[in-house]
């Protein structure tokens, strides 16, 4: 299913990120291509064909004696190439204006090709190189003696052959440029989505997963109570004519059961409301400093049932603004934790302290501590170090949790640290 989801995520990232891609290269070429045909049209400008004649007086000696000339530029500045052909009207060469020595077979092929399609600015391939031309009807530009002047068209045309094989060769190594550059950038596209893709799809194929377990487990804890339940309800029931007071075992076992059953549904729905964003923490100013006193007092009968030595190291009237119930079940669930796991008189040892912008809260308790390959998944839900140390003590894995989600929810840290056999330290920061 998670796969699925990856490559559609991945197909829908490649198809936008290429469109977007292709869309730009063909721009960049039609651009280029546009701009590269204007240079050619202005080249073969039509007024390469005008002619100017002067007449009558009134004029410049040094006009009025010129004689009419063809404006031709065979040579453009930027080192293109061009020849010049005039014809008349039935397509006869009148004229070779040209820089080049081609053969006159060449000539008479242009100029045959070009006037048969003379309607057209094609390109024609003459010794080896590509030739756009464009056929012109030579106008005269008479101007009179009174000053006025006019133009009079002649029954003789120019074809203009400009060399084009350069702009040719530039268009195409531009889209193989293009095209090479498409293709590289295409392949490391899709290396890029697919790990984008991949880390996408992770939190959300841990967050099923975790569900799924999270199903399972909380099935597994919810069995147990139920079948003691169960178990001593069939036992009352083949023992009709009993009293009450002769079968309170039986009931007993049932309490038992269901109290069970209500702390881990109690928890459940703690840590819902601790993982719903909309769930509301109530921050105000309070004195932190005394609510672990407190919580530590509320241990003492606890702790010397095991003789346990409590080290308090408790910086005085601490005031923090959160939601002080939360922050004692916190204190509560970690206080409680280190009882259970602490060794027959060992020690526990409680700090709460400033630093800096934030307060530190640890407490530090002796004992088997803590596997290393255990650590990152403590405060998983349901996750024990020992089940069946777990069981006697009636612990279902659902504590650290929650006092993780609700130290989140305040936007502080908890972490755990351990040496294997010799000690576990839990701490968490909080914001002053």
């Amino acid at each position: 299913m998670f796969k699925k989801l990856r490559n559609k995520f991945l197909i829908l990232n490649m198809s936008m990120t290429s469109a977007v891609m292709i869309a730009a290269f063909a721009v960049i070429y039609i651009i280029s291509y546009n701009n590269i045909n204007s240079e050619i049209a202005k080249k073969l400008n039509p007024q390469a064909g005008m002619q100017t004649v002067i007449e009558g007086a009134g004029v410049p000696d040094e006009l009025k004696n010129s004689k009419p000339k063809t404006l031709n530029r065979r040579f453009s500045p930027d080192g293109t190439y061009s020849f010049i052909i005039q014809v008349d009207g039935n397509g006869r060469i009148i004229e070779i204006d040209s820089p080049f020595d081609l053969p006159e077979e060449t000539y008479n092929k242009a100029a045959e090709i070009a006037w048969n399609n003379k309607q057209s600015s094609s390109v024609v391939t003459l010794e080896g190189k590509q030739w756009r031309y464009a056929v012109n009807q030579i106008n005269k530009h008479v101007i009179q003696e009174n000053g006025q002047s006019f133009t009079v068209e002649e029954n003789k045309y120019q074809i203009i052959f400009l060399d084009v094989t350069t702009y040719k060769e530039t268009l195409f190594q531009l889209l193989i440029t293009l095209l090479s550059v498409g293709l590289i950038m295409i392949i490391a596209i899709f290396f890029i989505s697919l790990y984008y893709a991949n880390r996408t799809i992770k939190p959300i194929d841990e967050a099923w997963e975790r569900q799924k377990q999270f199903v399972a487990d909380a099935s597994h804890e919810l069995k147990t109570p139920i079948s003691i339940i169960n178990a001593n309800y069939d036992a009352l029931l083949a023992n009709k004519e009993e009293t009450i007071e002769s079968q309170i075992k039986w009931l007993e076992y049932i309490k038992i059961g269901t109290d069970r059953m209500t702390k881990l549904i109690n928890d459940l729905l703690s840590l819902a409301k601790m993982e719903d964003v909309s769930f509301p923490m109530h921050k105000v100013p309070f004195n932190i400093s005394d609510a672990v006193n407190d919580v530590a007092l509320s241990m003492e009968a606890v702790m010397a049932e095991k003789e346990i030595k409590l080290i308090r190291s408790i910086e005085p009237d601490i005031v923090v603004a959160s939601d002080p119930e939360r922050i004692k079940q916190v204190v509560t669930i970690l206080f409680d934790n280190a009882v259970k796991y602490t060794n027959q008189k060992g020690q526990i040892d409680l700090s709460l302290a400033k630093s800096k912008r934030h307060v530190v809260f640890s407490i530090k308790n002796t004992g088997k501590g803590i596997p290393k390959e255990d650590l990152p998944r403590i405060f998983d839900r349901f996750y024990r170090v020992d089940p069946a140390r777990s069981q006697e003590t009636g612990s279902y894995g659902l504590g650290l949790s929650i006092a993780k989600a609700i130290i989140d929810k305040l936007d502080g840290e908890i972490h755990a640290e351990s040496v294997e056999n010799e000690y576990a330290i839990f701490t968490f920061t909080l914001p002053l």
